[in-house]
């Protein structure tokens, strides 16, 4: 199914503002924003669950404890979309294993990334992904960084038409890679870009994120928190009595409100797993969002400090 750029802005639009919908989560939790894909409409959560590090735990039975109890309340409070890669070490492998256990495995939207050089060993790896993850069909496969992305983006069209995936995309980490990020997905034939940007790296703005709303590609936001270095500027600072206007309660919420206020946003994928965390980032994806004078404040004050 394909829709229009003027029926995907009408249905952002309705989501955003007035049709906030509850995808999955536990009875009486707060319903969560849930974005448009554009190239088809269907909804995600706009907060998703990053795995990079903190799911990369196989050898410890702690850690394996708190991830299992981090997506267990992801999922229970709304949140669907978890996104991994094989340079994650065995976040794949943890997820799955985990998504299985708790039963969630089929009502997740799984995300990955192909990480290497060469039509075969790119198929290798994404297979080998797939068994890891514990899915016959993945939701998105990304070229993660753009390593060999035509190669890679040739094989994911064979396999999108042929049903292993549903979606494709590309990613990056740096704001020196968005030139090449814009050329990809100009031509509207990639379903996702993933991209980092956030008020302390804001450069996304500057053109990809329009590149990617005329191209209807839906935009994965990866570093919310720039690698926790915004909560270390931030330590010991209460917010902003405004804040409350926008319904934030933490800074993280702060933070992720202000990049989902971005009609351009799909979905912003904080990655932790301490539970309380991921129950206060998916909190963003409930209540107002800053309007654009908003957005402005918030990175006026941000930048001040």
């Amino acid at each position: 199914m394909r829709i229009s750029r003027r029926d995907w802005l009408t249905l952002a639009t309705a989501l955003t503002f007035g049709g906030r919908m509850a995808l999955g989560q536990a009875a009486g939790s707060p319903k969560l924003l849930a974005r448009p894909i554009p190239k088809t409409g269907e909804a995600i959560p706009a907060v998703g669950l990053g795995t990079w590090q903190v799911f990369d735990v196989a050898g410890s039975t702690e850690e394996l404890s708190q991830a299992r109890e981090a997506l267990k309340v992801f999922f229970g409070h709304g949140g669907r979309v978890i996104d991994s890669s094989p340079m994650y070490g065995s976040a794949e492998s943890v997820a799955g294993q985990l998504a299985t256990e708790l039963g969630i495995a089929s009502k997740l939207f799984v995300a990955t990334k192909v990480w290497t050089s060469g039509r075969d060993a790119g198929i290798r790896q994404m297979e080998d992904s797939m068994r890891k993850l514990r899915v016959e069909r993945l939701d998105l496969m990304q070229v993660h960084n753009l390593l060999d992305a035509r190669t890679h983006l040739a094989t994911l069209r064979e396999w999108k038409i042929a049903g292993r995936v549903r979606y494709l995309g590309v990613t990056h980490y740096h704001a020196g890679a968005h030139a090449d990020l814009e050329k990809m997905i100009a031509p509207g034939d990639i379903d996702f870009v993933q991209v980092n940007y956030s008020l302390a790296e804001p450069e996304a703005e500057r053109r990809l994120l329009a590149v990617a709303a005329e191209s209807r590609t839906a935009v994965i936001v990866n570093r919310p928190f720039a690698e926790g270095s915004m909560f270390r500027r931030v330590q010991g600072k209460p917010l902003p009595d405004w804040a409350r206007d926008i319904g934030c309660a933490s800074w993280a919420q702060f933070f992720l409100k202000w990049i989902l206020s971005h009609p351009s946003v799909t979905c912003a994928i904080p990655g932790t797993r301490n539970p309380k965390h991921a129950a206060d980032n998916l909190a963003a994806a409930a209540g107002p969002l800053p309007d654009a004078a908003t957005r402005r404040r918030m990175a006026s004050y941000f930048n001040s400090l």
